[in-house]
């Protein structure tokens, strides 16, 4: 294994437009990165980076072409599962009157259109999963460090925080949607019943109908607290361990950089005084939270020992410091989707504030 790079601390400013929560742009005064060697004898390196006009230079353009085509319809997905009514009343119903023909049905017909929306949402994680590779693949190769990943793809980078903004943010909402469950159980039994009897016909059942292998695929996923995070979880576990001619070192240096960012954004006021709209605060706290999952999940040691190389004690607090309704979701995610957590490297007081 390469010797660990040079860990570093990273500073810029960020906001978001009402637009489009997904986007992340710079501020009036742009975003001037700095890394801080903790070695004080090394010299401080500036990074411009404007996420505000960022577009991708020609060694970027095939990959930010193919993410970009993902990332065009996150946003309405979002807007689709925030608007998410479920079937509740029409289950309740049909259950509680098992002779009333007329109630299944109108069960059936009100939970299908769900689940042809429940499909979607699976189907884009599959999605996220198949392109996050190639662009962890274009952050953390070649001959560059993490830093002049961030100065050379600045078009990348910011597709990559995107990414981890839609899917904490789709998480959060998944959470607060306790229907999505309820509505694909009740359409496995009822579809598993209507085949027994063999009720399917006219088209009634087959137009709906989601084949076993992807049921039990989504079933898998949508028990999950965080699905779409323990999605992008996998996806780079696999990353490094399929890429074994890159030093897990350029992962994990990366996704570092990416948590001390929006950590010392989040916690510096003359940066988060000049923010615009809450939505800003939130994308930095997903964006934080996403890449220390994704870190504790690829590094040898994980995120929350003494020695990784991010700072867990600050942006614990930096999460502690937001309204607790709204980092309760953040908070769950680092309890229940991380993989070090229990470990007996884990400095108890970690441990205490995650309690």
């Amino acid at each position: 294994m390469a010797a660990p790079q040079q860990q570093t601390h990273v500073f810029y400013e960020m906001s978001v437009t009402d637009k489009d929560s997904c986007a992340c742009i710079s501020g009036g005064m742009g975003n001037l990165l700095k890394v801080l060697s903790k070695d004080d004898n090394t010299p401080k390196v500036d990074i411009f980076l404007d996420f505000e006009n960022a577009q991708p230079t020609e060694s970027e353009h095939e990959v930010h072409q193919v993410v970009e085509r993902v990332l065009s319809t996150s946003h309405g997905l979002l807007i689709e599962l925030q608007q998410y009514k479920g079937a509740d009343n029409e289950i309740r119903e049909a259950i509680s009157n098992p002779s009333r023909d007329d109630l299944q049905e109108k069960a059936w017909r009100a939970v299908c259109p769900s689940v042809v929306k429940l499909k979607k949402y699976y189907e884009y994680s599959t999605e996220l999963e198949n392109v996050l590779p190639q662009l962890l693949q274009a952050l953390c190769s070649g001959p560059y460090t993490p830093t002049q990943h961030l100065e050379r793809q600045q078009a990348l980078a910011k597709q990559f925080a995107e990414i981890l903004h839609f899917t904490l943010k789709f998480d959060d909402l998944k959470m607060m949607t306790p229907s999505i469950q309820n509505d694909f159980s009740y359409y496995r039994r009822t579809l598993s019943r209507m085949k027994m009897n063999s009720q399917i016909k006219d088209g009634v059942g087959s137009v709906y109908e989601v084949s076993s292998e992807v049921a039990n695929r989504m079933s898998l996923f949508y028990a999950e607290a965080t699905p779409m995070l323990k999605t992008l979880s996998e996806a780079t576990t696999r990353f490094v361990s399929e890429n074994k001619h890159l030093p897990i070192e350029n992962t994990t240096d990366c996704l570092s950089t990416m948590a001390a960012v929006c950590k010392v954004m989040l916690e510096t006021p003359e940066y988060y005084q000049r923010f615009e709209n809450e939505e800003t605060i939130l994308f930095c706290l997903r964006v934080m939270v996403g890449v220390i999952i994704l870190y504790d999940h690829v590094h040898p040691v994980g995120a929350f020992a003494k020695k990784s190389g991010i700072d867990m004690k600050g942006c614990i607090k930096v999460l502690r410091d937001q309204p607790a309704s709204k980092v309760e979701g953040l908070l769950n995610a680092l309890r229940y989707t991380t993989k070090h957590l229990n470990d007996e490297t884990t400095p108890k007081n970690i441990r205490a504030l995650l309690a």
